[in-house]
Formats: C-alpha cells, sequence, structure tokens
C-alpha cells in the first residue's frame, strides 16, 4: 500500500504541478505577446486531462484482460518520460504534443486503484482505498506548490529532471515490490465487451449519478484553482504571493491527508453512498464562507476544513464501485469515472474563469457552492429512491 500510494502521490502531482509556472516557461520559449501566453497556458495545460478523459477507460479494459501490474509499469515510463523530455522542447508544439501524449498514458492512476480494490476485501474497501486516494487527491492538490517551489530553487529544467526522476523510482518500486494475485480461470474466462461495460453502466441508475456527479464534484473542487493566487492577493499585502497561495491551496490537500480513511471507514459502516450526500452537503457549507473571509488565516482555515470534507468524496465514490460492479470489469468501469473527473479538471478552471471575468472571484466560490448544494440533493433523492426500489423488490 505504501509503494502504491507514494506513486499515486507523484503521479498526479505531475499533472497538476507545472501549474505555477507554466506560463512563465512558455514565455522562456519565444517572443510571445501576454495573450498568446495566457492562451497556450491554458490549452497546453489543459490537453492532459483531455487525453486522459478518452484513454483511462481503454487502460482499465486492458488492465482487465492482461494483469494490472504491467499497464502501471507501462503507463508510469510514458509519464516520466514525457516529463524529462519537456525539459528539452524548444517550441510551444512540441510542450502541446509531450503534455498530449502524457494524458494518453495516464492510466496509472485508475489501474493502481483496480489493482488494490481486486486484492482488498468489500468489508474494508473503504478504508483501504480512502487510504489509498490520499496520495492520488493530495498529489493533484499539492502538485503546485510542489512545481513553484522547485521552479524557484532548481529552474524549469531542473524541476522537470528531478519530477521525471521521482516517478520512474516510484515506478521501480512498483516492478520489484508490487506482486499482483494472479486470476482464477473462471475470473479469466469470464470477460466483458465494451458494450456490456456500457450497458452496466447505463442500467444501474447510482453508478451512473455517482459518475456524473464525479464531474461536477470534480469542476467544483478545481474552479478557484487558477483564481487563487489573485484571491490571496486581495486579501494581504505581503510579496511572497505565490507561496501563500501555494500555502491556501495546498490547505486543502492537508485536510484530505487527514480525513479520507475515516471517511471511508464510515463508508465501510453505513454506506458509500450516504457519506457521499452529506460530504457533499458539507462542502456546499464550507464554500461559503470562503467567499466572506476579509484575512488570510481565515481562507487557510476553511480551506483545510474543506479538504477534509472533500477529502472523503472519490474514496467513497471508488468503493460504491467497488462494491457493485463485476471484478473482470471493474478496471475499465473504474476508468470511465476517471474519465468524468478528468473532464471536470478541465471544465473546473474554465468555468471559474469565466465567472470570475463577469461578476468577481467571490462569485465563483457562492456558484461552487450552489454545485456541491445541487449534487447533494441529486445523491440523496437518488439514495432515497434506491431505497425505495429495494423495499419494494424484498416485499414483492
Amino acid at each position: 500500500m505504501f509503494i502504491m500510494w507514494f506513486a499515486n502521490f507523484f503521479v498526479a502531482a505531475s499533472a497538476t504541478m507545472v501549474l505555477p509556472f507554466l506560463s512563465l516557461f512558455i514565455d522562456t520559449l519565444g517572443n510571445y505577446s501576454d495573450a498568446f501566453v495566457q492562451r497556450s497556458s491554458g490549452i497546453v495545460f489543459g490537453v492532459t486531462f483531455l487525453s486522459a478523459f478518452f484513454m483511462s477507460p481503454i487502460w482499465g479494459r486492458i488492465g482487465d484482460r492482461y494483469g494490472y501490474k504491467p499497464i502501471l509499469l507501462l503507463t508510469g515510463t510514458g509519464i516520466a518520460t514525457s516529463i524529462l523530455l519537456m525539459s528539452f522542447v524548444t517550441s510551444v508544439g512540441q510542450l502541446f504534443f509531450l503534455r498530449l501524449f502524457m494524458g494518453i498514458v495516464t492510466g496509472f492512476i485508475p489501474t493502481s486503484i483496480a489493482l488494490i480494490s481486486a486484492q482488498t476485501d468489500k468489508k474494508i474497501a473503504g478504508r483501504t482505498l480512502g487510504t489509498l486516494q490520499t496520495g492520488t487527491v493530495s498529489g493533484g492538490l499539492l502538485g503546485p506548490l510542489m512545481g513553484g517551489l522547485l521552479a524557484d530553487a532548481f529552474g524549469f529544467t531542473y524541476t522537470f529532471f528531478i519530477t521525471a526522476a521521482v516517478i520512474y523510482f516510484a515506478v521501480f518500486l512498483v516492478a520489484v515490490g508490487i506482486h499482483e494475485k494472479k486470476k482464477s480461470k473462471s475470473e479469466k474466462e469470464k470477460t466483458y465487451t465494451r458494450k456490456e461495460v456500457l450497458h452496466f453502466i447505463f442500467h444501474n441508475p447510482m453508478l451512473l449519478t455517482v459518475m456524473f456527479l464525479s464531474v461536477f464534484t470534480q469542476a467544483a473542487l478545481f474552479s478557484v484553482q487558477p483564481l487563487l493566487a489573485l484571491y490571496v492577493e486581495q486579501l494581504t499585502r505581503a510579496e511572497n504571493v505565490a507561496l501563500l497561495a501555494g500555502l491556501a491551496f495546498s490547505a486543502t490537500g492537508f485536510g484530505n491527508l487527514l480525513a479520507s480513511r475515516n471517511w471511508g471507514k464510515l463508508g465501510d459502516k453505513i454506506g458509500y453512498e450516504k457519506v457521499m450526500t452529506i460530504l457533499m452537503l458539507l462542502c456546499a457549507i464550507l464554500f461559503i464562507p470562503q467567499a466572506l473571509v476579509t484575512e488570510l488565516w481565515q481562507l487557510v482555515l476553511f480551506r483545510f476544513l474543506f479538504g477534509m470534507a472533500v477529502g472523503g468524496m472519490i474514496p467513497c465514490m471508488t468503493a460504491y464501485i467497488r462494491s457493485i460492479a463485476p471484478q473482470s470489469m471493474q478496471g475499465e468501469v473504474l476508468g470511465y469515472n476517471v474519465s468524468f473527473r478528468f473532464l471536470g479538471n478541465v471544465a473546473g478552471p474554465l468555468m471559474g474563469g469565466v465567472i470570475a471575468g463577469f461578476y468577481g472571484i467571490s462569485a465563483v466560490f457562492y456558484v461552487t457552492s450552489f454545485i456541491f448544494l445541487i449534487c447533494g440533493l441529486v445523491m440523496f433523492y437518488s439514495v432515497k429512491h434506491s431505497n425505495e426500489n429495494a423495499k419494494e423488490s424484498s416485499a414483492a
């Protein structure tokens, strides 16, 4: 578990750690206008998640058929290599294609989830996956802070070198330290076509609801990401705004680290759907004060509390999928769920930027709170409707 946590943390961080200096790095590649740099930064950053959106289910499907460990080694090596080559780029086009390739090989995280899920008892799935997901989510949240610190300390080129080296090391640990249990002959024979997997998803209302809500929760989570530095600048007169913005953003990750495992344990006991409903409503409540703060410490505090709430969302979603999907299609179903999350990663910053441009940064927090509220109410209705159907079926 430690090896997979470490690997997931750095793989997830690698997707977002270029965010603090991406525009600065692009600016060093040529004599470009500010508008071109800003536009290119958004495209180059988002293309990774866009290509990952299409590829995650495919990697999951391959893992279901041929084993998860080979896919971990292949995708992990691909991610590390793409990051290493970024240190040699001389044009925005080259950087774009490397970020595109990085998204294509970003099947590492859903495959690692499927691997751990397949070898974990269902009774403790929430707790175990909650622990694993602290690495994934915290890596994504702490990535910008790590990237900013490395870029300031070593420069852009060495930041790519260091990041690639760490991921290569994580791949090596997976190669020597992870032993995948072989499937029995009966499990190998039971395979599903892509059509059958999609039929399973679309004919399971609760599962479909959970997967669609993944888009909105991720979009809400990332809506303020590109705006946090500007918001921090409004709250403080300090010169080191970038570092303070990283602190405010990373507070969410620290809250996530503390609470994810416990939310997963609660889901094991009372049901993952119920915990997801509670968490979405909590997130709706905790986003509003972030729009009303007048001091930086207040923002950091509420970001931390928000992190404690949102930290249980993904492990509960994953554990729920684990509990209802047949084992031989879990990798592909989890891949679709990760694809929805990646789509939210792209939509969130775009949504936040548009809202802030028209109504100010504070409005982003209110809209995000509303999104979480709607998601919570939809989840509450779905759980209630599902329970009623179960009672009717048992009565009949």
